[in-house]
């Protein structure tokens, strides 16, 4: 080596070295030497050789942020004359004997501007090039050549970037939750602040305008530079072997504070990114809308709550300032809708709504379980939850295990996304349990214990059992969500580490599950969390040994009402007094002997068959915490005994009558509307398609025979915040009563609409259950909620050849759970074989799923 050579060397290695340097300054003083060396090796060559050469800093080099273990990236520019491999050994060579890493080629600036329109990882590299010695002219041409290029093909390269953005995300994960993240090449890392400088050359858009991403990539660079000189390598993955270490050299107490300040910086860059990405999408479709003369159309998601531009927006009549559930209900219509909430929105519902009341109301508590039962839309829409705040603000105890580390070989996210996937995969099971609600929040609840000193099921059950009364469950429900915490390991364990054959290991597990319902709560839950956890943990051999335990102790446990209730999702019949003279009263008016799922006698002593659904409702709790869905509520409307104004009101004219009351006064937007109509085949589906056509949620509704007329009672909210309009409401229902409106048509625009944006990620499931009534066929149907399913689903069963009896129809969050008790038109009895078999094919046919379990 050269004595310039050795000076160099020697002068890198002191400022490595240097303790006194911070990571920033360090980077800089290394740019400058690199910068001063080459350019005395540039000088060096013969000056009738570099006559018409340009070298070129790019990439990180070229930033000025050259590390311990960063390559040194250069360019050597040509004109053509000369003879370039001459003038490129006598530049590079010396950086190879002074042991550095080089990335470099040789081009002329055509060449280059070439490169640069056909490989996108050229072009982030040139954005930012730098002059470091010889012609300058050439660098300044390459530098606009390229930055005008790039803004040219913008509407092209960045969906380019954005899909080569995505795909590293999914291949590496996440920064904020990875336990071995990976600085550069990890969603949230450095490369995605060189995509968010990118994006802005483009001039499409801009980068979030926050201090917090400089600050946060300021300190990912500081990290990487303490990794570097940690190693003595180039490393930008930080390993469980090195974070002590890392942490120590930061004058960090431990390990675990050096993640969180890296998860906190991820996060900051990843919501950034999303942001940014969803402009980029906008204004890149704004350009093609150009012209076309179609203009963007706000579409309502919920009660407040529109989509606009791709964003899930508040709608122009809502009021932040009086609704305390707005941010949940919007989280829940987003993440149903596949959309995320813009920051503008959240920033708004931050600022302007006031605190949810303890406990929650019941609107509250279902919009959670609808958030948490979205699937893969939960994710975006909880990051962008937790960038705002609001997730503590709602649950403070999630503050302890944000960006948790759990240094198991098992885990490979941090505890609170851990707890987010987990509820991930809860929503594909919820279809084999009786309380989805409850498996869901288990799945997001379960390891809250890991914030505190402990066995973390055994401090997590009384966490859990409180937050489950504060967010509105019964006292009854919230115990037994402290339970599955406390026993979410007991599956699991017991079946890799005791004797299958021993009766002392069956004998714990009964003990500990008691029922059939909880066993088939905690089976799931502990599917969910092993598979959320990673491949490690839910093995093929580990699902057989669960399996196995739990089909034991289903065996074990002996059949009940508890049992019973663990086949459906609907409540048992209740035993009413005075059955026997009940069953005469109801046979003269034209109902079932016997009270089916969900009906009981009111205050006056009537058998009321409750049918509810809504399209996208929130459930309500009964007197003994079971939520029965939107079919809970068995009394009357007005809850003094008596039926509303639909005991006067007779159908006149055309045999139809509808009355709509205002919404109450209570903040809940509820308007009642009261449907009297012919009793016929059909009607509960025709008014079901009608309030949907409408846009009205349902939340509750109930429905009894009188004489020769069927009186529907009905609480609904309307998606635009306007009350139903009772005229226009009784003209479409006679309508469609008389077949002059095509419900289904209209209807299946919409759900056509909605399964565009909604990924379904459990299949829907259609069943008979058996020994629930002894004279109706009592079908059930599980599906995510959509607009019109009611709707089709009972015309579809109604023009199966059987009389739909009655109907309980709820919905758990996103969950639509409907049960139907169907007679045969001739006998009034339970169907035959074969209608059966047809009841079944109508109602999977309904639903447009082929594979739907049976």
């Amino acid at each position: 080596m050269s004595a310039t050579t050795d000076r160099f060397v020697a002068l890198r290695r002191a400022i490595v070295d240097d303790d006194r340097l911070g990571a920033a300054q360090r980077a800089a003083t290394l740019s400058e030497l690199a910068d001063g060396w080459l350019a005395r090796v540039f000088a060096d060559v013969p000056a009738a050789a570099r006559q018409g050469y340009a070298l070129v800093a790019v990439g990180g080099y070229g930033r000025r942020e050259l590390l311990p273990g960063s390559d040194l990236d250069v360019l050597l520019l040509v004109t053509g004359r000369g003879d370039p491999a001459a003038v490129a050994d006598a530049v590079f060579y010396p950086v190879w004997d002074a042991g550095l890493a080089l990335d470099h080629s040789v081009r002329t600036p055509g060449e280059a501007l070439s490169v640069a329109g056909s490989d996108l990882k050229a072009a982030l590299g040139l954005i930012d090039a730098r002059h470091v010695a010889g012609d300058e002219e050439l660098t300044d041409e390459l530098r606009a050549g390229v930055r005008d290029g790039w803004r040219r093909q913008a509407a092209v390269r960045l969906p380019e970037l954005a899909a080569m953005c995505r795909s590293r995300a999914a291949s590496v994960g996440e920064l904020a939750h990875l336990l071995e993240p990976d600085l550069v090449q990890a969603y949230g890392g450095l490369r995605d602040t060189l995509a968010l400088r990118a994006v802005t050359a483009s001039w499409i858009a801009d980068r979030p305008r926050t201090a917090g991403v400089d600050l946060a990539r300021q300190w990912l660079l500081t990290v990487r530079d303490a990794l570097h000189r940690t190693t003595g390598r180039r490393q930008d993955r930080l390993l469980f072997e090195n974070q002590d270490d890392v942490a120590v050299r930061l004058g960090l107490p431990d390990a675990d504070l050096l993640l969180r300040r890296v998860a906190e910086a991820g996060r900051a860059i990843a919501y950034a990114s999303d942001v940014t990405w969803r402009d980029v999408e906008r204004t890149l479709a704004g350009l093609k809308r150009r012209g076309r003369r179609r203009p963007l159309v706000r579409r309502p998601l919920a009660d407040g709550v529109d989509e606009y531009d791709g964003e899930a927006v508040l709608a122009r009549g809502a009021d932040p300032a009086r609704d305390a559930v707005l941010p949940l209900r919007a989280a829940a219509a987003a993440a149903q809708a596949g959309l995320v909430p813009g920051p503008r929105t959240l920033a708004r519902l931050i600022a302007e709504c006031p605190p949810l009341p303890e406990p929650w109301p019941p609107a509250a508590l279902d919009a959670l379980v609808s958030l948490l039962g979205a699937g893969p839309g939960t994710v975006p829409v909880w990051d962008a939850l937790e960038a705002a705040g609001l997730v503590v603000r709602w649950f403070p105890e999630w503050e302890r295990i944000r960006y948790r580390a759990t240094r198991t070989p098992v885990h490979r996210h941090t505890v609170d996304r851990h707890l987010v996937e987990t509820a991930v995969v809860a929503s594909r099971l919820t279809r084999r349990v009786a309380r989805p609600d409850l498996l869901l929040l288990a799945a997001v609840v379960h390891d809250l214990g890991k914030g505190v000193p402990g066995d973390h099921s055994v401090a997590g059950s009384p966490i859990a059992a409180s937050l489950g009364q504060r967010i509105g469950l019964s006292e009854a429900d919230a115990t037994t969500l402290g339970r599955l915490v406390r026993h979410h390991l007991l599956l699991p364990e017991t079946a890799t580490r005791r004797d299958p054959d021993d009766p002392a290991t069956l004998a714990t597990v009964v003990e500990a599950v008691r029922t059939r319902e909880f066993l088939e709560l905690l089976a799931c839950l502990t599917e969910a969390d092993a598979t959320a956890a990673g491949p490690v943990a839910w093995t093929p051999l580990r699902s057989r040994l669960v399996g196995d335990l739990v089909e034991r102790t289903r065996r074990a446990l002996a059949p009940d009402a508890s049992a019973a209730v663990a086949t459906s999702s609907v409540p048992m019949p209740v035993p009413l007094a005075g059955e026997t003279a009940l069953a005469g009263e109801a046979a003269s008016a034209g109902v079932c002997r016997c009270p089916p799922v969900g009906w009981a006698p009111s205050l006056e002593g009537r058998v009321i068959p409750t049918t509810a659904r809504a399209d996208e409702p929130p459930a309500s709790a009964d007197g003994n915490g079971a939520r029965t869905g939107s079919a809970a509520g068995t009394h009357p409307a007005d809850g003094d005994g008596a039926w509303p104004a639909a005991e006067a009101m007779r159908p006149v004219g055309t045999g139809l009558a509808v009355e709509v009351a205002p919404p109450d006064e209570d903040g809940a937007g509820l308007a009642t509307v009261t449907v009297v109509a012919g009793r016929g085949s059909g009607v509960l589906g025709v008014v079901a398609g009608v309030l949907a056509l409408h846009r009205l949620d349902v939340r509750s509704a109930r429905a009894h025979t009188a004489g020769d007329a069927v009186v529907q009672v009905w609480q609904v909210v309307a998606r635009r915040g306007e009350g139903p309009d009772g005229v226009r409401l009784r003209e479409d229902v006679a309508r469609a009563l008389a077949g002059h409106l095509d419900l289904t048509t209209r209807l299946a625009a919409r759900a056509a609409e909605w399964r565009g944006r909604v990924i379904q990620h459990a299949r829907p499931q259609v069943q008979l259950l058996r020994d629930v009534s002894a004279d109706a066929t009592v079908l059930e149907v599980r599906a995510h909620d959509e607009p019109g399913l009611l709707h089709r689903l009972a015309t579809a069963l109604s023009g199966a050849a059987v009389d739909i009896r009655s109907a309980v129809v709820g919905t758990l969050g996103s969950e639509a759970i409907d049960v139907f008790y169907l007679v045969d038109g001739d006998t009034g009895g339970p169907l035959g074989e074969r209608a059966e078999q047809d009841a079944v094919a109508a109602a999977r046919a309904a639903l447009g799923a082929a594979d739907a379990d049976e």
